[in-house]
Formats: C-alpha cells, sequence, structure tokens
C-alpha cells in the first residue's frame, strides 16, 4: 500500500448543529469548511441507502492543519436514519482523541452536562474513559 495516511473519518448525524455544539462548542474542534453538497452527481448515489437530493458537510479538525479530519453530514429536510453501534458490533464502532491533560477534560465534559458511557480507566490499561455524542455515538479520550 502506497499510502500517506488517513485523510478523513466522515459520520452522519440527526441534527448537525446539536452536534456542532458537542464536537465545536464542547470538545473544541475546529470548523474548516460548512456547505451544502449536491448528492446526485457522479458516484454518490450509490453510496446512500436512500435517494438523497443534498447534504449538510462540517470538515471538523482537532487542530490546525491536523490530519485526519473529521467530515459530519446530515441530510437538510430529509429523516436520517440507523443508529449507532456498540464496540462488538460490525462497522466503525468509535473514535479516540489523545488528550495532554484528560483528568481536566473531563471535568470540563462533565461541567458541560456530556453524558459519559464509562468512567475514567475503563480498559484498565492507563486513563481512558468513552462518552456519548448528542446521537449516542461513542467517543473515546485517552491521556497522551
Amino acid at each position: 500500500m502506497n499510502s500517506t495516511g488517513v485523510s478523513h473519518i466522515a459520520f452522519c448525524v440527526t441534527d448537525i448543529d446539536e452536534s456542532l455544539k458537542f464536537y465545536r462548542d464542547i470538545v473544541g474542534m475546529i470548523v474548516d469548511f460548512d456547505r451544502i453538497q449536491d448528492t446526485t452527481a457522479g458516484g454518490l448515489p450509490a453510496l446512500y441507502a436512500h435517494s438523497r437530493s443534498n447534504r449538510r458537510q462540517v470538515r471538523l479538525r482537532f487542530a490546525e492543519d491536523a490530519n485526519p479530519h473529521f467530515i459530519m453530514t446530515t441530510h437538510p429536510e430529509d429523516v436520517v436514519d440507523g443508529s449507532p453501534i456498540k464496540l462488538d458490533q460490525i462497522g466503525i464502532s468509535h473514535f479516540s482523541f489523545s488528550m495532554t491533560d484528560l483528568e481536566s477534560f473531563r471535568k470540563h465534559l462533565v461541567a458541560n452536562g456530556v453524558k459519559f458511557a464509562s468512567e475514567m480507566d475503563s480498559l484498565g490499561t492507563g486513563a481512558s474513559f468513552f462518552v456519548y455524542d448528542p446521537d449516542g455515538m461513542i467517543v473515546q479520550f485517552d491521556q497522551n
């Protein structure tokens, strides 16, 4: 394989504005762009479970010029279906951030009412915990 790394991770959300409150306002990710994209052309229609005319797409980074970046999508004025998965189900179950001060960040999340999926050191291998985003997707934070 002749790859230079992972370019992005894409995930669909129910309400992008609610998800921005979590990923941008609480977690602290940076929004690179927020746009509406036509999904009727090229190869995109073959990649959808349902016919969609467009999608709202927001690109997020955890730091300036950092990769991989996240592409968060939703479908304006259209119902998004499906549900988040757990660690023992097929699909991407979660993503994880390495943190420089995990305990301070944990207190920040608690103060902002974030729902925790597990407590500190849930893996038994060092400081780590899991939370749920607004759609119930699992997000992990590890001590760097």
